[in-house]
């Protein structure tokens, strides 16, 4: 792209043919371990859940980035003495005993993904889930989970090209790129009711009424020359009591939200919907219904009006062809 200032690559971002992004969040217990609270649903059947869904984007087809913590390569025990940075203070903090044991290994999963008739991208998620934005996460910790992560999955024979950062606390770009990452998910846009005093009460009329479509995004080429495909919409992000409240007389709003995207990117034909979500969401018959609904809504919208499927590699390929 000889001639166009940076800052305007930034800003005008790239275009992209209308595209829906699927990423997940895939960890196990290293999604937990350093919160003060464990939730034994999601934990407890963390790897059946990841196994369904998996399933369910196979029948239909649904290519879609697996971003994996490192850790879960490994064959090593938990308790596995090796010298990250941030050492104890992280890695094998206490509340391991109150996850399940065989949420620390995932290679049978991951060569699940791995052994797929559909194409899907096995991504990272870090090496142990530390969070890059926190202010205690120096570049030598960020670089030495990079660079574990990295090597793990090399000796999986799989050459890492995007990063999903955990609990999308974005940080340390540069040394993505220099760990020969091309792209990562970046922070969702701001939609209208969040900046309402009442965001929580604004939520719910947009979910309720359709008023707000999850935003479609146009992947950006950073400072650093990664490509920055923002998320549009977390699928879990309207739960407990209000999400059973609606759901009772409207139906799932996330389903219908989902709809709402699809039919913008499709009047559209531009863009990016890049949905996400973490395997373990999937713990329940109303969980697994509403997934069943929004893959074959994207399935549809695929076979009926040519919108593109692909994982993140595949918009970073296209956009760094293009430039």
């Amino acid at each position: 792209m000889t001639g166009v200032d940076q800052r305007d690559r930034e800003r005008a971002g790239m275009s992209v043919s209308g595209t829906v992004v699927l990423s997940l969040d895939a960890e196990l217990n290293w999604g937990f371990h350093d919160l003060a609270s464990v939730p034994i649903d999601r934990t407890s059947a963390a790897r059946e859940s990841w196994l369904d869904v998996l399933d369910l984007l196979d029948e239909h087809g649904i290519p879609a980035t697996w971003a994996v913590v490192g850790r879960l390569f490994s064959e090593a025990s938990v308790d596995a003495d090796f010298d990250h940075p941030v050492g104890g203070k992280w890695v094998g903090r206490s509340k391991r005993d109150a996850l399940p044991d065989a949420g620390w290994e995932g290679r049978d999963l991951i060569d699940a993904v791995h052994d797929s008739d559909v194409d899907h991208e096995i991504g990272s998620h870090s090496y142990t889930h530390v969070e890059f934005g926190d202010p205690e996460t120096s570049r030598e910790i960020a670089a030495t989970e990079l660079q574990r992560s990295v090597i793990a999955a090399e000796r999986y024979g799989i050459d890492l090209e995007s990063f999903v950062f955990p609990r999308n606390d974005v940080g340390h770009r540069d040394l993505l790129a220099d760990h020969g990452f091309t792209t990562y998910r970046g922070r969702a846009p701001d939609r209208w009711y969040e900046a309402t005093p009442l965001r929580r009460l604004g939520k719910l009329a947009a979910f309720t009424i359709g008023t707000a479509p999850p935003p479609i995004v146009d992947p950006v080429v950073d400072e650093h020359g990664l490509v920055n495909v923002p998320a549009s919409m977390y699928l879990f992000t309207f739960e407990g009591p209000v999400r059973n409240a609606v759901g009772t007389a409207f139906g799932d709003p996330v389903v219908r939200q989902v709809e709402l995207g699809l039919e913008r990117l499709r009047t559209r034909n531009r863009g990016v919907l890049h949905l996400w979500l973490h395997p373990n969401n999937v713990t329940t018959e109303r969980d697994r219904t509403r997934m069943r609904e929004i893959v074959s809504l994207i399935a549809d919208y695929r076979d009926r009006d040519a919108l593109a499927v692909e994982p993140m590699r595949g918009i970073a390929r296209r956009v760094r062809t293009d430039e």
